[in-house]
């Protein structure tokens, strides 16, 4: 990519009512922009990020079995009706619009509803079970306070997985290997050491669903854990009861602040006995279909990850998420000939800053605030040495390399 091509430039002030600095860089990096309060723009370097994510997810999803699709955003009132979730003052989350011709929709907030009246075409027998269809797509959910950037929105990417099991048993076993993909998934976006399993309120489903919280200081929940965290669990469910079932004791505990990354519930048949989805068993008796729900917000990831991988210069992104491994610039005009010999063919892989007009300190700015892993300078001295020189976003290092040796490692 060439920077000359961007539409966005970057921004020297913060943003006044942006608080979180992971939130700040992402705006003024032109990664994001602000529509208005908890909705965002992603712009094409947001947009490279987002997708580097939701690969990853994908990835690990896939090797379990689960299958994409894309629902749509409309949502039919009927399905939600029969689980009696249309009602705005049961779910007060809704965003409605009505049709020209009359009538309601809604915009999805999630997706149980839909997808479970989906499968009545597809699941009859217990032949056709199991069953773990999941998307990407635009969640809308009427937010009370939206803060912190994308971390939490009125209007954001969600992965939303669904499972669809013979029985209690079978899907405690996919449920197990959800919570084992999601720390992989974890791991390779680069926080997987901040990021714990946390035992959460089960509602009318279970007595425990589990959410993935990431500790940071941005977070808006509250964390508590025993000194090796084998036992997290969420402020909310901390009680003698809780405590007492997990064998801790409230005095061996510590606590964090922390943001939500996923989660995972078991829903039952709460979904498909309502709506009416059901599979014949081998005796030929009919059963409702049990079901779990597997959520990973994608937006509110970058926002996390942004936060956490930031210093006082701007964004730090890891290799596989960056929008770009390479910023490259030449200083003067043999230096910038040069950097264009390299560019050539490696558009995927590399920013050359190709602006004439802009002074090298601007650059250099610039290349920390996008944060992208390397930044490659050819200059007059490194042209000397027939190299170039090659800074670690991350660690600060710089290093001279030969310039045959750095095309063989583009190539």
């Amino acid at each position: 990519m060439r920077y000359k091509h961007f539409f966005t430039k970057t921004l020297r002030a913060a943003p006044k009512d942006e608080t979180a600095r992971g939130a700040q860089y992402l705006m003024r990096a032109g990664y994001v922009y602000k529509e208005l309060a908890g909705v965002y723009d992603y712009l094409p370097l947001g947009l490279r990020v987002i997708e580097n994510i939701k690969q990853i997810v994908r990835e690990e999803l896939d090797k379990i079995g689960s299958q994409e699709l894309l629902m749509s955003t409309l949502q039919n009132p009927e399905p939600w009706q029969k689980t009696d979730r249309w009602d705005i003052e049961k779910m007060d989350i809704w965003f409605r619009t009505t049709l020209a011709a009359g009538g309601e929709l809604g915009l999805a907030p999630t997706h149980e509803e839909p997808l479970t009246n989906l499968m009545k075409t597809y699941i009859s027998s217990y032949k056709d079970l199991p069953a773990y269809p999941y998307q990407f797509q635009t969640k809308f959910r009427n937010e009370l306070r939206a803060k912190s950037g994308i971390m939490r929105t009125r209007e954001f990417i969600m992965k939303d997985l669904y499972s669809f099991s013979l029985d209690r048993e079978s899907h405690q076993k996919f449920y197990d290997e959800v919570a084992e993909a999601y720390k992989k998934i974890y791991i390779r976006l680069g926080i997987g050491d901040d990021t714990y399993q946390t035992f959460a309120s089960g509602g009318v489903f279970c007595k425990y669903s589990h959410e993935f919280q990431t500790i940071t200081e941005v977070g808006e929940d509250l964390i508590w854990f025993n000194e090796d965290k084998s036992v997290v669990l969420n402020d909310e469910v901390l009680n003698d009861e809780v405590l007492k079932d997990l064998g801790v004791k409230r005095e061996e505990l510590k606590s964090a602040k922390a943001a939500e990354v996923g989660n995972i519930f078991t829903l039952g048949t709460k979904y498909s006995g309502a709506i009416g989805l059901e599979y014949d068993t081998k005796d030929g008796k009919k059963e409702p279909v049990f079901m779990g729900s597997y959520g990973i917000g994608v937006s509110r990831l970058m926002g996390v990850i942004a936060e956490k991988m930031c210093d006082d210069k701007g964004l730090v992104w890891p290799e596989h998420l960056a929008p770009y491994k390479y910023y490259l610039m030449g200083i003067g005009d043999e230096g910038m000939q040069k950097a264009e010999e390299l560019y050539a063919g490696h558009e995927e892989t590399v920013l050359i800053d190709d602006r004439a007009e802009v002074h090298p300190g601007e650059k250099f700015a610039d290349a920390d605030l996008l944060g992208m892993p390397y930044r490659v300078v050819i200059s007059e001295n490194s042209l000397k040495e027939d190299s170039v020189e090659v800074t670690d976003r991350k660690t600060g290092e710089t290093k001279l390399i030969k310039t045959a040796d750095f095309a063989k490692e583009l190539a």
